[in-house]
Protein backbone atom coordinates (compact mmCIF):
# COMPACT_ATOMS: atom_id res chain seq x y z
CA UNK A 1 0.00 0.00 0.00
CA UNK A 2 1.62 3.02 -0.92
CA UNK A 3 1.57 6.20 1.00
CA UNK A 4 2.29 9.49 0.50
CA UNK A 5 3.23 12.90 2.80
CA UNK A 6 0.64 14.90 3.74
CA UNK A 7 0.48 18.83 4.80
CA UNK A 8 0.69 19.27 8.28
CA UNK A 9 -2.35 21.02 9.72
CA UNK A 10 -3.13 24.25 11.07
CA UNK A 11 -2.54 23.30 14.61
CA UNK A 12 0.60 20.99 13.75
CA UNK A 13 2.69 23.87 12.48
CA UNK A 14 1.21 26.19 15.31
CA UNK A 15 2.20 23.30 17.91
CA UNK A 16 5.45 22.73 15.77
CA UNK A 17 6.46 26.83 15.84
CA UNK A 18 5.53 27.09 19.87
CA UNK A 19 8.17 24.57 20.17
CA UNK A 20 10.74 25.66 17.81
CA UNK A 21 10.30 29.17 19.47
CA UNK A 22 10.05 27.96 23.46
CA UNK A 23 13.46 25.82 22.24
CA UNK A 24 14.88 28.97 21.06
CA UNK A 25 14.33 31.45 23.52
CA UNK A 26 15.49 28.44 26.50
CA UNK A 27 19.24 27.76 24.42
CA UNK A 28 19.48 31.70 24.24
CA UNK A 29 18.86 32.51 27.28
CA UNK A 30 22.24 32.13 29.01
CA UNK A 31 23.56 34.25 26.43
CA UNK A 32 21.23 37.30 26.77
CA UNK A 33 22.02 37.10 30.18
CA UNK A 34 25.37 37.37 29.89
CA UNK A 35 25.21 40.23 27.44
CA UNK A 36 22.82 41.49 29.46
CA UNK A 37 25.42 41.28 32.82
CA UNK A 38 28.57 43.33 30.49
CA UNK A 39 26.05 46.19 30.57
CA UNK A 40 25.40 46.23 34.31
CA UNK A 41 27.55 48.14 37.16
CA UNK A 42 29.14 45.88 39.60
CA UNK A 43 26.85 45.99 42.23
CA UNK A 44 23.75 45.03 39.59
CA UNK A 45 25.57 41.77 38.12
CA UNK A 46 25.79 40.25 41.94
CA UNK A 47 22.45 41.74 43.07
CA UNK A 48 20.10 39.00 44.45
CA UNK A 49 17.21 38.78 43.30
CA UNK A 50 19.07 39.34 39.73
CA UNK A 51 17.70 42.39 38.62
CA UNK A 52 16.06 41.89 35.43
CA UNK A 53 15.27 46.08 34.62
CA UNK A 54 18.41 48.41 34.72
CA UNK A 55 20.19 51.21 33.55
CA UNK A 56 22.61 50.37 31.05
CA UNK A 57 26.43 51.08 31.59
CA UNK A 58 29.62 50.75 29.61
CA UNK A 59 31.22 50.32 33.38
CA UNK A 60 32.12 46.60 32.35
CA UNK A 61 33.54 47.37 29.23
CA UNK A 62 36.06 50.09 29.89
CA UNK A 63 36.87 47.83 32.64
CA UNK A 64 38.44 45.09 30.20
CA UNK A 65 40.17 47.22 28.29
CA UNK A 66 42.08 49.47 30.88
CA UNK A 67 43.88 48.46 33.93
CA UNK A 68 43.07 50.74 36.99
CA UNK A 69 44.20 52.03 40.46
CA UNK A 70 42.97 53.14 43.58
CA UNK A 71 43.61 57.13 44.23
CA UNK A 72 42.49 59.00 47.02
CA UNK A 73 40.41 61.84 46.98
CA UNK A 74 43.26 63.97 46.99
CA UNK A 75 45.12 62.72 44.21
CA UNK A 76 41.39 62.76 42.17
CA UNK A 77 41.44 66.81 43.16
CA UNK A 78 44.73 66.65 41.69
CA UNK A 79 43.92 65.27 38.55
CA UNK A 80 41.07 67.82 37.70
CA UNK A 81 38.18 66.69 36.03
CA UNK A 82 37.74 63.78 33.26
CA UNK A 83 38.42 64.51 29.76
CA UNK A 84 37.08 61.78 28.22
CA UNK A 85 33.39 59.42 29.18
CA UNK A 86 35.12 56.39 29.94
CA UNK A 87 37.77 57.92 32.64
CA UNK A 88 34.34 59.72 34.33
CA UNK A 89 33.20 56.26 34.64
CA UNK A 90 36.60 55.50 35.95
CA UNK A 91 36.36 58.00 38.37
CA UNK A 92 32.78 57.53 39.83
CA UNK A 93 34.40 54.10 41.87
CA UNK A 94 37.23 56.58 43.02
CA UNK A 95 39.77 54.92 40.22
CA UNK A 96 42.61 56.27 37.90
CA UNK A 97 43.30 54.67 34.37
CA UNK A 98 46.67 53.51 34.84
CA UNK A 99 47.11 51.98 31.20
CA UNK A 100 45.33 49.70 28.57
CA UNK A 101 44.55 45.86 29.99
CA UNK A 102 45.98 42.74 27.90
CA UNK A 103 42.50 41.84 26.83
CA UNK A 104 43.21 43.04 22.85
CA UNK A 105 46.58 41.48 22.95
CA UNK A 106 44.76 38.36 23.93
CA UNK A 107 41.64 38.17 21.18
CA UNK A 108 44.24 38.87 18.58
CA UNK A 109 46.25 35.68 20.04
CA UNK A 110 42.66 33.67 19.58
CA UNK A 111 42.32 35.76 15.82
CA UNK A 112 45.53 34.25 14.46
CA UNK A 113 46.36 30.62 16.78
CA UNK A 114 42.16 30.15 15.17
CA UNK A 115 41.50 31.39 11.65
CA UNK A 116 45.62 29.91 11.01
CA UNK A 117 44.62 26.75 12.48
CA UNK A 118 41.16 26.54 10.60
CA UNK A 119 43.33 27.39 7.50
CA UNK A 120 46.08 24.76 7.65
CA UNK A 121 43.63 22.27 8.67
CA UNK A 122 41.39 23.13 5.50
CA UNK A 123 44.11 23.17 3.27
CA UNK A 124 45.89 19.53 4.71
CA UNK A 125 42.19 17.78 5.07
CA UNK A 126 41.14 18.90 1.84
CA UNK A 127 44.03 17.04 0.20
CA UNK A 128 44.05 14.24 2.33
CA UNK A 129 40.66 13.57 1.57
CA UNK A 130 40.77 13.75 -2.07
CA UNK A 131 43.51 11.42 -2.01
CA UNK A 132 41.16 8.88 -0.06
CA UNK A 133 38.31 9.39 -2.25
CA UNK A 134 40.13 9.27 -5.62
CA UNK A 135 42.82 7.40 -5.14
CA UNK A 136 44.14 3.47 -4.66
CA UNK A 137 45.57 3.89 -1.46
CA UNK A 138 47.16 0.49 0.27
CA UNK A 139 45.35 -0.29 3.46
CA UNK A 140 43.28 3.07 2.95
CA UNK A 141 40.54 1.72 5.46
CA UNK A 142 42.84 0.80 8.04
CA UNK A 143 44.05 4.51 7.25
CA UNK A 144 41.18 5.87 7.64
CA UNK A 145 40.43 3.91 10.78
CA UNK A 146 43.61 5.24 12.55
CA UNK A 147 42.94 9.22 11.56
CA UNK A 148 39.22 8.66 13.28
CA UNK A 149 40.77 6.83 16.29
CA UNK A 150 42.91 9.61 17.33
CA UNK A 151 39.38 11.68 17.56
CA UNK A 152 38.64 8.99 20.27
CA UNK A 153 40.74 9.85 23.29
CA UNK A 154 39.90 13.21 24.51
CA UNK A 155 43.51 15.80 23.55
CA UNK A 156 43.85 16.82 27.17
CA UNK A 157 44.72 13.08 27.46
CA UNK A 158 48.28 13.79 25.83
CA UNK A 159 48.66 16.63 27.58
CA UNK A 160 51.67 16.29 29.36
CA UNK A 161 53.70 14.46 26.45
CA UNK A 162 52.53 17.11 24.76
CA UNK A 163 53.91 19.71 27.25
CA UNK A 164 57.21 18.09 27.09
CA UNK A 165 57.80 17.69 23.47
CA UNK A 166 56.92 21.31 23.18
CA UNK A 167 59.40 22.47 25.44
CA UNK A 168 62.11 20.25 23.91
CA UNK A 169 61.28 21.86 20.61
CA UNK A 170 61.32 25.59 21.96
CA UNK A 171 57.24 25.81 20.82
CA UNK A 172 55.95 26.49 24.22
CA UNK A 173 53.71 29.62 24.11
CA UNK A 174 54.32 30.63 20.58
CA UNK A 175 51.57 31.06 17.94
CA UNK A 176 52.90 28.33 15.26
CA UNK A 177 53.06 25.52 18.10
CA UNK A 178 49.19 26.01 19.20
CA UNK A 179 48.28 26.18 15.43
CA UNK A 180 50.37 22.96 14.81
CA UNK A 181 48.92 21.51 18.49
CA UNK A 182 45.14 22.70 17.31
CA UNK A 183 45.96 21.62 13.19
CA UNK A 184 46.88 18.09 14.38
CA UNK A 185 43.78 17.71 16.78
CA UNK A 186 41.54 19.14 14.23
CA UNK A 187 42.70 16.88 10.87
CA UNK A 188 40.95 13.96 11.63
CA UNK A 189 37.73 15.58 11.79
CA UNK A 190 38.35 17.45 8.98
CA UNK A 191 39.28 14.69 6.97
CA UNK A 192 36.40 12.46 7.49
CA UNK A 193 33.95 15.10 6.69
CA UNK A 194 35.06 16.35 3.78
CA UNK A 195 36.02 12.95 2.00
CA UNK A 196 31.76 12.20 3.16
CA UNK A 197 31.87 15.30 0.24
CA UNK A 198 34.17 14.68 -2.11
CA UNK A 199 32.61 10.96 -2.40
CA UNK A 200 29.52 12.28 -3.32
CA UNK A 201 30.81 14.82 -6.36
CA UNK A 202 30.62 12.33 -9.36
CA UNK A 203 34.11 11.35 -11.02
CA UNK A 204 32.66 11.73 -14.16
CA UNK A 205 33.21 15.50 -13.95
CA UNK A 206 37.36 15.03 -13.66
CA UNK A 207 37.63 12.81 -16.51
CA UNK A 208 35.69 14.78 -18.57
CA UNK A 209 38.10 17.79 -17.92
CA UNK A 210 41.02 15.55 -17.87
CA UNK A 211 39.84 14.56 -21.52
CA UNK A 212 39.79 18.53 -22.45
CA UNK A 213 43.09 18.69 -21.53
CA UNK A 214 43.01 19.38 -17.84
CA UNK A 215 46.12 18.28 -15.52
CA UNK A 216 45.07 16.70 -12.67
CA UNK A 217 45.68 19.47 -10.43
CA UNK A 218 43.80 21.75 -12.02
CA UNK A 219 40.72 19.50 -12.45
CA UNK A 220 41.21 19.27 -8.84
CA UNK A 221 41.25 22.66 -8.71
CA UNK A 222 38.43 23.95 -11.05
CA UNK A 223 35.93 21.56 -10.68
CA UNK A 224 36.22 19.26 -7.24
CA UNK A 225 37.14 22.25 -4.90
CA UNK A 226 33.67 24.74 -6.25
CA UNK A 227 31.65 21.25 -5.77
CA UNK A 228 32.67 20.91 -2.42
CA UNK A 229 32.58 24.36 -1.13
CA UNK A 230 29.76 23.47 0.84
CA UNK A 231 31.34 20.80 2.59
CA UNK A 232 34.52 22.90 3.13
CA UNK A 233 32.65 26.26 4.60
CA UNK A 234 30.62 23.68 6.92
CA UNK A 235 33.67 21.91 8.34
CA UNK A 236 35.60 24.92 8.63
CA UNK A 237 33.00 26.24 11.44
CA UNK A 238 33.35 23.07 13.21
CA UNK A 239 37.30 23.62 13.58
CA UNK A 240 36.77 26.86 13.95
CA UNK A 241 34.75 26.40 17.07
CA UNK A 242 36.75 24.20 18.46
CA UNK A 243 40.11 25.64 17.75
CA UNK A 244 38.21 29.22 19.55
CA UNK A 245 36.50 27.51 22.27
CA UNK A 246 39.50 25.35 23.60
CA UNK A 247 40.77 26.03 27.16
CA UNK A 248 42.74 22.98 28.61
CA UNK A 249 45.54 23.34 26.18
CA UNK A 250 45.41 27.16 25.82
CA UNK A 251 45.97 26.99 29.98
CA UNK A 252 48.77 24.43 29.98
CA UNK A 253 51.28 25.62 26.95
CA UNK A 254 51.04 29.82 27.17
CA UNK A 255 51.41 32.05 29.36
CA UNK A 256 52.26 34.89 27.97
CA UNK A 257 52.78 35.64 24.38
CA UNK A 258 50.72 33.21 22.99
CA UNK A 259 47.53 33.25 25.54
CA UNK A 260 44.19 33.31 23.96
CA UNK A 261 41.07 34.60 25.68
CA UNK A 262 39.95 31.68 26.89
CA UNK A 263 42.09 31.19 30.02
CA UNK A 264 42.41 35.25 30.29
CA UNK A 265 38.83 36.06 30.50
CA UNK A 266 38.19 34.27 34.09
CA UNK A 267 41.43 35.85 35.61
CA UNK A 268 39.90 39.27 35.56
CA UNK A 269 39.59 40.37 38.75
CA UNK A 270 38.52 43.63 40.15
CA UNK A 271 38.50 45.52 43.34
CA UNK A 272 37.00 43.37 45.97
CA UNK A 273 36.81 39.84 43.75
CA UNK A 274 35.88 39.31 40.30
CA UNK A 275 34.63 42.01 37.97
CA UNK A 276 31.83 40.02 36.47
CA UNK A 277 30.61 42.96 34.47
CA UNK A 278 33.95 42.71 32.97
CA UNK A 279 34.01 39.16 32.70
CA UNK A 280 30.89 39.08 30.71
CA UNK A 281 32.00 41.95 28.52
CA UNK A 282 34.86 40.09 27.38
CA UNK A 283 32.94 36.60 26.69
CA UNK A 284 30.21 39.01 24.21
CA UNK A 285 32.92 40.25 22.35
CA UNK A 286 35.15 37.10 21.93
CA UNK A 287 31.62 35.16 20.44
CA UNK A 288 31.37 37.57 17.83
CA UNK A 289 33.80 36.23 15.20
CA UNK A 290 32.36 32.93 15.43
CA UNK A 291 29.25 34.36 14.97
CA UNK A 292 30.31 36.76 12.38
CA UNK A 293 31.90 33.78 10.69
CA UNK A 294 28.64 31.43 11.16
CA UNK A 295 26.22 33.95 9.50
CA UNK A 296 28.89 34.83 6.34
CA UNK A 297 28.92 31.09 5.62
CA UNK A 298 25.09 30.08 6.56
CA UNK A 299 23.96 29.01 3.47
CA UNK A 300 26.98 26.86 2.60
CA UNK A 301 26.60 25.28 6.33
CA UNK A 302 23.21 24.47 5.42
CA UNK A 303 23.59 23.18 2.36
CA UNK A 304 26.50 21.33 3.91
CA UNK A 305 24.91 19.61 6.39
CA UNK A 306 21.87 18.29 4.37
CA UNK A 307 24.60 17.52 1.32
CA UNK A 308 24.17 14.45 -0.45
CA UNK A 309 20.49 13.63 1.60
CA UNK A 310 18.37 13.08 -1.08
CA UNK A 311 19.72 11.48 -4.36
CA UNK A 312 17.74 12.00 -7.62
Amino acid sequence: MSSSAREPSARQKWLAGTLVVLYALITLMPLLWIVATGFKTRSEAIAYPPRLLFSPSLEGYVNLFTTQTRATPQALERLGEPTTWYERIVRENRMVIAGPSRYGERFLNSVIIGFGSTFLCMVLGTATAYAFSRFRVPAKDDLLFFILSTRMMPPIAVAIPIFLMFRSLGLSDTHLGMILLYTAVNLSLSVWLLKGFIDEIPVEYEEAALIDGYTRFQAFYKVVLPQAATGIASTAIFCLIFAWNEYAFAVLLTSGTAQTAPPFIPTIIGTGGKDWPAIAAGATLFLLPVMVFTVLLRKHLLRGITFGAVRK
